[in-house]
Formats: C-alpha cells, sequence, structure tokens
C-alpha cells in the first residue's frame, strides 16, 4: 500500500495527476493502440512500461539470467479464445511463464483500515488473503495456530475460523505491523477492449495480460484481474488475432502465430 501511494505520488506533477501513457502494441498483424490507466493501476502500468522498455529487470526463465532490455519483444499470444479475449506476455509461450517477481492486485480503491474484531465475512476474507496467505507462501514451517486456522476456513469453505480473533491477534502471529485496508470501489470493469493482468490468483501478477473482445465484457472477473488500459485504436487488429486458426489448447497454429513485434511507450 505504501508502495502504491510512492508511485502515485511520483507520477503527480505540480498537484495534478499526470495524463494516461499511451502506447502503440506492433504486432505483425497490424497495430494496437493503448490507453494505459496510471491514475487507477499505478503499479501495474509502471511494470507494463518497464518491461516494454527494458528499464524493468526481470529474470530469462531459460537461463535465469537477469535481463534489461524489452521483454515483450518477440512474445507471441499464446491463446486466443473467439468471444472472449487474447492472452499474452508469457516469455515462453505456453502461459505458464513470468519475469521472476510477482506483484499485487489493483483492482479497487483504498478502503477504510481494518482493525480490532472481525465481525464481517468481507473483513475475515481480506485478512485471508492479506495477513494468513502471504504469511503462508512465504514460510516453510509456519506457526502451528496460524495453519490450523487456515486449514479449518478452507475445509469449511468460511472465513468462520478467522472470526473468533482479532485483527491485532494475526499481525502478532505472523510479525507485521502495517496497515490492512479492506476493499473500497471497484476501480475499473474488465470491459470490452480493455487490457487487464492475467493471473494464477490473488498477488500474482506478473507480466501476462489479456484483452478482453467480448462485446458486454466479462463482468464475472470483476475485482479478480486489474484493469490497467484500453483500446483506443486497433480493435479489428484484437479481432483478427482472436479468429486466428488454433489448436486445442486455443493456441494459434505456428504458421498464423501472432507476434508482438515490439511496444512503443509514447
Amino acid at each position: 500500500m505504501i508502495k502504491k501511494i510512492l508511485l502515485i505520488l511520483v507520477i503527480s506533477a505540480g498537484g495534478f495527476l499526470m495524463a494516461n501513457e499511451l502506447v502503440t502494441m506492433q504486432t505483425n498483424y497490424g497495430n494496437i493502440e493503448l490507453e494505459l490507466f496510471s491514475e487507477i493501476a499505478p503499479i501495474t502500468v509502471e511494470n507494463f512500461v518497464g518491461l516494454a522498455t527494458g528499464t524493468k529487470e526481470w529474470t530469462d526463465p531459460n537461463s535465469g539470467e537477469k535481463m534489461s532490455k524489452p521483454y515483450y519483444d518477440g512474445l507471441i499470444f499464446h491463446r486466443v479464445i473467439s468471444d472472449f479475449m487474447i492472452q499474452g506476455g508469457c516469455p515462453i509461450g505456453t502461459g505458464t511463464g513470468g519475469p521472476g517477481y510477482q506483484f499485487e492486485d489493483e483492482c479497487y480503491g483504498e478502503g477504510r483500515e481494518i482493525t480490532g474484531n472481525i465481525d464481517t465475512d468481507e473483513k475475515a476474507m481480506t485478512v485471508f488473503s492479506e495477513i494468513l496467505m502471504p504469511y503462508l507462501q512465504s514460510n516453510v514451517t509456519p506457526d502451528s495456530t496460524i495453519k490450523a486456522i487456515v486449514d479449518e476456513c478452507i475445509a469449511s469453505q468460511t472465513g468462520a475460523p478467522i472470526m473468533k480473533h482479532t485483527v491485532e491477534f494475526f499481525k502478532e502471529k505472523v510479525g507485521i505491523d502495517k496497515p490492512i485496508f479492506g476493499k473500497g470501489e471497484l476501480s475499473a470493469s474488465v470491459d470490452y477492449g480493455t487490457i487487464c493482468m492475467a493471473n494464477a490468483g490473488p498477488g500474482t501478477n506478473g507480466s501476462q495480460f489479456f484483452v478482453v473482445t467480448k462485446k458486454d465484457g466479462a463482468s464475472w472477473l470483476n475485482g479478480k484481474h486489474t484493469v490497467f488500459g484500453k483500446v483506443i485504436s486497433g480493435m479489428e487488429i484484437v479481432h483478427k488475432i482472436e479468429s486466428l486458426p488454433k489448436d486445442k489448447g486455443d493456441k494459434p497454429l505456428e504458421e498464423h502465430k501472432a507476434i508482438i513485434e515490439r511496444i512503443i511507450v509514447k
């Protein structure tokens, strides 16, 4: 949260937020013009632009070497689904690769800080996702009490076990003192023509993204994938890529593959 606030301050100028970034995604099928939402998704935009320009370091998935060159150049759209989306940004072209790091979602604006009793399901889920899961993912031998509570939540599919304790109890148990915030308002909807981060669950963003081709949007993905921009020109190119001949795994056939040749930040 602190990092996000700092990023917002960095992109501010004279008390006013700078205009959204404009980028051109050059593909072998034509250009796609994008407007990136710097105000509502500053971390995600910084990541995308940094990878696109080579100013953000990433790890080569094959060699393990640290790289500082344009990341997206030469990558393919590895998954295309008619009347849904096109997905790209995987360095190995399978949908399983990334830049060697992960970062948080930016689906909601900042809500109120959560303290004291955990008396609603929403607060319990916030504690689960913001405190408990990150703790378990980063500890090979976690506290037995915490693990038991999480196991009980998973088994019961409810936040009731968490609601027996306070926020302070969990923060002390896992050894953190940063404030925890509930969800604010949804920052943006997963609408037609938006570009969103692909992920494997909360807080697993890296480099993969998708562009929505479904005319009435994909509202079932709201709050699950960060919306960080929209297509302002070139949706006909997106639809062309969407319709490419593909295999059973929705990957365009080799002779028809769609390649990101370069991303130009204006």
